[in-house]
């Protein structure tokens, strides 16, 4: 039989904790081909998770939308047999719009200095009506929130030439969960790695040259090749900044890679991923004056069997307790532990390792912890 208690506000305790989880995913050879989450069945190809999820790829190019037609993203499986074409078709993108987006949403501020421009706007003392507005000057503020990521000066460059062109891998929060692990991610296309400083930079693995950004909370990864631009004059041609020259730049001994190869070629992507996880602690306290006798029926003296229909019920008698159970030796066992709401509907339950004697000379504290 239970007991019952009411919780304190005391007596609950909820503890935040953020876990992690690697993952690495090997896109196939195609352009913008990506690796999936999801399986399907060995024989019919029947679809066992629906919620299949996967990296994709993009090239995003500077240009006007009304005559650029060029499309980017992925269409097909690069898991080729193992996953529904149902799952292997996502929506392509216009790549002149991903180049616009990338850059009102990361870059605005970081057009003409790779560390931070403020852009002149129209201040307005305003009057009782639109009449009587007053046209005071500029002032200096940045125009859009590019999403920084620490109080640090970030180092951004975005290509501003006719035809420039970024890459961007884009990984579903299904994977990164609250955000991508700062320090975690790395990705390979050959001899080529890139990896991230833990301030949002990607650079060039082994040379510290910047190589593009990561926004660890949306998943987001941006190759500018900046490396070619602020190489310098030293075998890199001393390019001017926003130029299109992309391509295999040399610095001293480091090859700074292309593009292309993030986007079009095979790559491996490795990162950890974070979730906060609440943990809640119910604090059960057994007083030395609580729960010293049990509630069983079969205890009482009165009490008797009852057949119905072929089966044996206990029928409560008077509340009489048996000799052996009114013992000053006596002591009720703790195996179950219940977890009850207001309209005591059971939610949880706890099971002890070993049954727990109750004390009448000190409390027992019975400790719950819950993960949610």
């Amino acid at each position: 039989m239970s007991a019952w208690k009411q919780f304190l506000a005391s007596d609950i305790i909820v503890t935040p904790f953020t876990v992690n989880k690697g993952f690495t995913f090997t896109p196939g050879t195609s352009s913008g081909q990506f690796a999936y989450l999801g399986y399907t069945s060995s024989v019919s190809g029947e679809i066992i998770d629906k919620d299949a999820v996967g990296i994709n790829r993009f090239i995003g190019t500077k240009g006007n939308y009304f005559t650029t037609s060029s499309l980017t993203g992925q269409t097909t499986s690069s898991l080729a047999g193992s996953v529904s074409s149902s799952l292997a078709t996502f929506t392509q993108y216009n790549q002149t719009l991903v180049y616009s987006s990338v850059k009102q949403l990361y870059y605005s501020n970081y057009l003409s200095s790779s560390t931070g421009d403020n852009v002149s706007q129209p201040y307005i003392f305003p009057g009782s009506n639109t009449s009587g507005d007053v046209l005071l000057g500029e002032v200096q503020s940045p125009l859009y929130d590019n999403f920084l990521q620490s109080t640090l000066t970030p180092t951004r460059f975005i290509p501003t030439s006719s035809g420039a062109q970024i890459g961007v891998i884009s990984i579903p929060s299904k994977l990164f969960g609250e955000y991508i692990v700062p320090g975690s991610l790395i990705i390979k296309s050959g001899s080529d790695v890139l990896i991230d400083d833990k301030q949002g930079n990607i650079i060039i693995s082994g040379s510290g040259l910047n190589y593009g950004n990561v926004i660890y909370p949306q998943g987001m990864v941006i190759l500018t090749n900046s490396a070619s631009y602020s190489a310098g004059g030293s075998g890199a041609g001393g390019f001017l900044y926003g130029s299109a020259i992309y391509g295999v730049a040399i610095y001293g001994a480091v090859s700074i890679p292309g593009i292309s190869g993030f986007i079009s070629g095979p790559i491996t992507c490795s990162f950890s991923s974070s979730m906060t996880i609440y943990e809640t602690q119910y604090k059960c306290t057994i007083r030395e004056n609580e729960f010293n006798a049990t509630l069983n029926p079969s205890a009482q003296k009165s009490g008797s069997l009852l057949t119905v229909n072929s089966s044996l019920f206990y029928q409560r008698g008077d509340g009489t307790l048996n000799d052996n159970v009114t013992g000053s030796y006596f002591s009720p066992y703790v195996t179950t532990v219940g977890l009850y709401d207001e309209a005591q509907n059971l939610l949880a339950i706890g099971k002890l390792s070993q049954p727990l004697p109750t004390s009448d000379t000190t409390d027992t504290t019975i400790l719950i912890n819950l993960d949610m």
